[in-house]
């Protein structure tokens, strides 16, 4: 697919030229203004490096921006992704839509869906910096009796790839709690708890990272108060990790250093292929843009046969917190 010349600054205008206040249009241009952003600060970081932009078409419906940078000097794979999809949804990938509630689905059947959504993932070249992944959404479907159902979905955690820098993680949980509590002070640590069970690798017996928040299925008040606590959350993104990233990224590490990163990159792999939802509703997705759905694997991963970290070394404190996932604030 052939690169358009689309510059960061324009991305919001690409989709939303409607001038109704439907939550859709509302989700829309949240999730454009956020994907701009969101890119111009991870520019502003990486300093030299520039985003690839592409804008697809989806031919059953809808499409997306997906915004890649690969090699920069900060980051080494960072995607900032955007679509807006419609059309009729199969029953194997209505069945990875909601969390606790089934969707009713005829056998065989289809079902009319809408969904908007924003996602990223950051990958620094620097172990001292932490992967981080932040994910908001809205979907709206019509079942096999003809009703319809909304919801709101997302969420943001934080993957340490060398040690557990404590003032970070906590930083990072304190600015998400900022957020959820303007809201429901309910909210933090309800998706604080989803997000420790949700990301975690079961056959690895150990979370992700060290957490953050999650939702699902979220419609238990009226849309525009959801909307407003989704867009506080989504606004929180860059003050939550920013700070971490300018703090660590001209540190210097080892070569030991980078082969555990790569290492940590392998669960983050196995984690988005084998038990992400947000995967395999796009891979289950007809005419979903398989490229855009694995932006969220890393460059470089590594898997050792049997590896073990060295007793009372940082990564072993860091592999203790991530099969025991604490309170942060």
């Amino acid at each position: 697919m052939p690169v358009l010349p689309i510059t960061i600054k324009n991305l919001i205008f690409l989709f939303c030229f409607q001038t109704r206040n439907d939550i859709k249009t509302r989700m829309e241009l949240l999730i454009m203004r956020i994907q701009g952003e969101v890119c111009h600060a991870l520019e502003k970081a990486d300093g030299d490096t520039k985003f690839k932009v592409e804008r697809w078409f989806r031919k059953e419906g809808g499409g997306g921006v997906t915004c890649v940078m690969q090699d920069g000097t900060v980051f080494e794979k960072a995607g900032v992704n955007v679509s807006v999809v419609q059309g009729n949804l199969p029953a194997a990938a209505a069945q990875q839509m909601r969390a606790r509630r089934a969707l009713k689905v005829d056998e065989g059947g289809e079902l009319a869906f809408f969904a908007a959504g924003v996602s990223s993932v950051i990958h620094p070249k620097n172990p001292n910096v932490p992967t981080m992944h932040f994910n908001y959404r809205y979907f709206a479907v019509v079942d096999s009796d003809g009703k319809e159902t909304w919801w709101f979905g997302g969420g943001i955690d934080l993957t340490p790839m060398k040690e557990l820098v404590e003032e970070d993680v906590v930083h990072f949980h304190k600015t998400l709690k900022q957020a959820c509590d303007k809201h429901d002070p309910k909210y933090y640590p309800d998706f604080k708890k989803w997000c420790d069970k949700y990301f975690f690798i079961t056959h690895r017996g150990e979370s992700r990272g060290v957490g953050g928040i999650f939702f699902d299925d979220l419609d238990q008040r009226n849309q525009d108060d959801l909307f407003k606590f989704v867009t506080s959350c989504a606004e929180a993104v860059m003050p939550s990790y920013l700070p971490i990233v300018e703090k660590h990224k001209e540190r210097g590490y080892s070569y030991s250093d980078r082969q555990w990163q790569l290492l940590r990159r392998g669960r983050y792999v196995e984690f988005n292929l084998v038990y992400d939802r947000g995967t395999k509703f796009g891979l289950y997705t007809p005419g979903a843009r398989i490229e855009s759905i694995l932006m969220s694997l890393p460059l470089y991963a590594k898997w050792e046969y049997d590896h073990h970290p060295a007793p009372g070394s940082k990564q072993e404190e860091l592999l203790s917190v991530l099969k025991n996932p604490r309170d942060w604030v």
